[in-house]
């Protein structure tokens, strides 16, 4: 498989945005069940850390989903703002090397 992915070098960012957002996803469900079990947490540095390197939008659908983090202004405000900034850097980067 990664042979393949070589081959078509275009198909790169796109499975990366797939990890990181399945990555962000993934982390608030497996947050929400430490915390039902009131077991060690991720940080929330870490969560942050993985929506900021893409992943802002499968964290948001985790937040959504598992009701979580949905209480704390600094997520409710945060992801949002992360996912605008990361769309707003991606349109400005396509019409810099698209034009």
């Amino acid at each position: 498989m990664i042979l393949s992915i070589m081959k078509f070098p275009t198909m790169l960012p796109v499975v990366y945005l797939l990890a990181v957002n399945l990555a962000g996803f993934l982390s608030m469900g497996i947050d929400k069940q430490k915390a039902r079990k009131h077991r060690r947490r991720i940080p929330e540095k870490t969560l942050f850390l993985i929506a900021t390197l893409g992943g802002s939008i499968g964290s948001i659908f985790g937040m959504i989903l598992f009701h979580h983090k949905t209480r704390h202004l600094s997520f409710c405000l945060g992801m949002p703002l992360i996912l605008a900034l990361q769309v707003m850097g991606a349109w400005a980067l396509c019409r810099y090397f698209l034009s």
